[in-house]
């Protein structure tokens, strides 16, 4: 299926489509809430994205799905979503507690045997974030970004155990084969709230775990256009968001829609 174009005809009408009472609204953070920067830890949310998410906030429950930890995406919010879930969707998601302790020993496992490793013969601009369920090997700052792939991509199959690696904008990210992922966490999210339907916004190859789901009470949204991307439609920038977030409060102050979340608490039982 071809991604279309969201703010199109047909993406219009899916909107319309899915915008009701009773929708969970999920977004991947750095690149889609948050412009991609050199130096992850520098990123920062927009104010005027930060206010159109507070106003939907009024309307909707939010997810923030994202690679980065629970503890490093929390202070860059400046307010509490419904659902804070991290490392790709293995942290945070309830119910799912025991497995991440199991898969936070394996990275620490992982962490050693790439430390020493790149201590020795790598590129200075080679860098680990430790997201404790999760690793991330940034090369962004290194001299020559071929090489530093080539390198990384022989390190890797050096690890034991094999770590599933997915490619990101210049950083590979080192998951437990058996981890959840940002698919099957939404679908967990979706199936604890009951909710009627979510809209999930990305810009990576970690989001086409969501894209790929294909459900019809999903609908998906990739920032920037890629060709093989399962996404159902796309924005053509990241600058682009402001307006989705707009088009999603208006649509659900005309539906009288609430964030029911806030009102009941069954679902946590």
């Amino acid at each position: 299926m071809t991604m279309g174009l969201l703010f199109s005809p047909s993406g219009i009408a899916r909107l319309d489509e899915i915008v009701r009472p009773g929708l969970l609204c999920a977004f991947d953070f750095d690149g889609t809430l948050a412009p991609i920067v050199p130096q992850p830890e520098h990123v920062h949310m927009p104010d005027d994205i930060h206010a159109s998410l507070l106003a939907l906030a009024e309307h909707a429950p939010i997810a923030i799905i994202t690679g980065r930890s629970v503890d490093d995406i929390r202070h860059r919010l400046g307010f509490e979503p419904d659902f804070i879930i991290g490392n790709h969707g293995m942290e945070g998601v309830p119910g799912w507690e025991e497995h991440a302790m199991r898969h936070a020993g394996l990275c620490e496992a992982w962490r050693k045997q790439l430390s020493k490793a790149l201590a020795r013969d790598f590129d200075r601009g080679i860098y680990i974030e430790d997201k404790r369920f999760s690793l991330s090997v940034h090369y962004r700052l290194a001299a020559d970004h071929e090489m530093a792939e080539t390198q990384l991509e022989r390190l890797f199959m050096e690890l034991q155990p094999q770590p599933r690696i997915v490619w990101g904008k210049k950083v590979f990210s080192l998951i437990p084969e058996d981890a959840g992922h940002k698919g099957s966490a939404l679908e967990q999210l979706m199936t604890m709230t009951q909710a009627n339907g979510a809209i999930y916004v990305g810009d990576d190859i970690t989001d086409e775990d969501v894209f790929r789901l294909r459900r019809r009470d999903l609908l998906s949204i990739r920032i920037e256009h890629a060709p093989h991307s399962a996404a159902e439609f796309h924005l053509p920038a990241s600058k682009d968001i402001q307006r989705l977030l707009d088009e999603l409060i208006q649509r659900l102050r005309r539906t009288g829609a609430s964030n029911w979340l806030q009102n009941q608490t069954s679902w946590m039982a």
